[in-house]
């Protein structure tokens, strides 16, 4: 995904020997007051614009002229034809800018799921804006103090969500957001949310429009040598048979492997390319590639990023690279479309808590439950059920946050927890959850998925591993036909009597493998900590990484030390993960500093 820069300094110009933008964008238009760098940059009657991603304009006019003068292009006259509404008509991935000096007015937004990216500073009595935070670090008033609550909600989420950044006075947009600037004011707004329906449907009839519409999704998005990531998991399997079937004979997927009990699914990634008649280039991971790539997948993110499996995702990235592919399919989204996450069912039942009349619950059941009478073996679990029940969402799905389970005075440094707020990131996801009040609880949990775990992680994950691996990506799965008919798929459907995907499962049955739509849902995890414990060279690396992490006074040594010497050693699986999150931080920490 090709980037740009884009700057408004309506009250003052930058120098003329200014050395900024960066080299990486190499076509500059402009002058010290507006400008803008990058591959698909324009300038059009006074106007700059730039658009990148993977953008689908939904006006066929729009789209014809898209075809012909670029999706920049495209964006000028959209935006001249129909104002601030003119991201209505725009779907697909995309971040974009228009700016306007004569007007001191500028625009700029990202897709509805944030599957590109833009960072944003007030600079100058106006505002820089780019696709990559290293960039926008490059003017000369960018931000470059680390903002510590930054810092407390990497090692909440493993990642920092927006609109926050590392630096103070630096933000990044929400999914579905835009920026707008009119002299030096600087706003910020959502122009899109869903439209989540309950009305009942036909479920046959709408599992039909699925299958056709995801494999127009797919379809849409073949060029070039294009293949698939595929780990045997339902929308890995869906979108490499789709490929298969809607491009025969092209299809071509890669998986990768550990040779580790529990964390391995090649069998069924192996099952699902043979059942579409599919090849399938194969890698098993080892303690020796993690060792010898980390550096450069953590470096290769904007920001400190903790979730480990940016390693496999750029193995196998690495793999489709070598092996001639220049894009590859990821099926990152059904289960955030679709309900396929456990919490989602898990939830459902706490919900179900709040059917029972309120005057038998205060009145017969929480003063038996929650008295000394529910210490006993056989009440602990009805106990411990009222318990969470009574936490309200989304705060309950947190419990089993690490910073949860674990005294904060134990992890941090008093001063670090005097300059931090620890409520934030609960704040945080409440915003997020009361985006749409007016949806069921499943939905409301679906939206806040929509930028915690994809906008946020996943995608985020995925883009910068093929990044790294110099390979194009793209999410059939978010499409925006896909997402609306989502939508309109009832809470009770997509989430049958707590049967996850339900919906989803009966819609491809007879497409995939049995095995495939029947196993238990695994996941995509590094079995780093099991790795870490045994292997030297990595030990040593996440040693020498924590103490560059010690030395900044945010986490107690002593924490660091239990947690290598004891925990680590106890349970690999939990605390390897957070030995992970550090040794990222402290990666990338580093690099900055050189």
């Amino acid at each position: 995904m090709p980037d740009f820069v884009c700057w408004l300094h309506p009250s003052q110009a930058l120098d003329a020997d200014t050395p900024w933008p960066g080299a990486s964008c190499n076509r500059r238009l402009g002058d010290g007051a507006c400008g803008i760098a990058g591959d698909q940059a324009i300038a059009e009657d006074g106007l700059l614009a730039a658009v990148t991603g993977h953008p689908r304009w939904l006006d066929p006019e729009l789209a014809e002229l898209a075809s012909t003068h670029g999706d920049a292009g495209a964006a000028l006259a959209a935006r001249r034809r129909h104002g601030d509404d003119f991201l209505n008509r725009l779907g697909g991935d995309f971040a974009l800018v228009i700016a306007d000096s004569r007007a001191g007015r500028l625009v700029a937004a990202i897709d509805r799921f944030g599957q590109a990216s833009l960072y944003y500073a007030p600079c100058r009595g106006g505002v820089v804006v780019a696709t990559r935070r290293p960039l926008l670090s490059e003017h000369p008033d960018a931000p470059s103090a680390i903002d510590p609550q930054s810092i407390h909600d990497y090692l909440y989420f493993h990642m920092i969500p927006a609109p926050a950044t590392l630096y103070t006075g630096m933000g990044k947009l929400l999914a579905a957001h835009r920026l707008q600037l009119s002299g030096e004011d600087i706003a910020v707004e959502r122009y899109w949310t869903p439209d989540f329906s309950e009305a009942p449907a036909d479920e046959a009839a709408l599992g039909r429009e699925l299958r056709d519409t995801l494999g127009n999704a797919v379809e849409r998005r073949l060029a070039g040598d294009t293949g698939s990531f595929l780990s045997g998991g339902l929308d890995s399997s869906t979108v490499t048979g789709l490929h298969a079937a809607r491009a025969p004979g092209k299809a071509h997927a890669c998986s990768i492997g550990f040779d580790v009990p529990g964390y391995d699914e090649m069998e069924y990634a192996r099952l699902a390319a043979r059942h579409f008649d599919v090849p399938l280039s194969e890698y098993y991971a080892a303690p020796t590639d993690i060792a010898d790539t980390v550096e450069a997948v953590v470096r290769t993110f904007d920001e400190p990023f903790g979730n480990s499996s940016a390693l496999p995702a750029y193995l196998c990235a690495r793999m489709a690279q070598q092996h001639g592919m220049s894009r590859l399919l990821a099926g990152d989204g059904g289960d955030e479309l679709f309900a396929g996450n456990a919490r989602y069912a898990k939830q459902g039942l706490f919900e179900q808590y709040f059917r029972i009349p309120r005057a038998l619950r205060a009145g017969v059941l929480e003063p038996m439950l929650m008295g000394p009478a529910g210490r006993l073996p056989g009440l602990r679990k009805g106990r411990s059920y009222i318990e969470q029940a009574r936490i309200p969402l989304p705060d309950r799905t947190e419990t089993y946050n690490f910073l949860h389970r674990i005294d904060p005075q134990t992890v941090f440094e008093p001063d670090f927890l005097t300059a931090i707020n620890r409520e934030h990131p609960l704040a945080h996801l409440r915003e997020l959850y009361a985006t749409r009040e007016d949806a069921g609880t499943l939905n409301r949990m679906l939206y806040l998925d929509w930028q915690i775990t994809l906008a946020d992680n996943d995608l985020r994950k995925v883009n910068g591993a093929c990044r790294l691996a110099g390979i194009d990506v793209t999410f059939p799965m978010l499409d925006d036909d896909v997402v609306a008919l989502s939508c309109r798929v009832p809470s009770a459907t997509k989430l049958h009597r707590g049967q996850l995907r339900r919906f989803y499962k009966q819609a491809f049955r007879g497409f995939l493998p049995d095995e495939v739509i029947d196993k238990k849902k695994h996941g995509f995890g590094l079995p780093f900590g099991m790795w870490l414990r045994d292997d030297k060279r990595l030990h040593e690396l996440a040693q020498d990484m924590l103490r560059k992490v010690r030395s900044h006074g945010w986490v107690r040594g002593e924490f660091i030390d239990e947690l290598m010497d004891v925990h680590l050693r106890d349970h690999p699986s939990y605390y390897g993960e957070f030995v992970w999150v550090l040794m990222a931080l402290g990666i990338w920490l580093e690099h900055r500093e050189h």
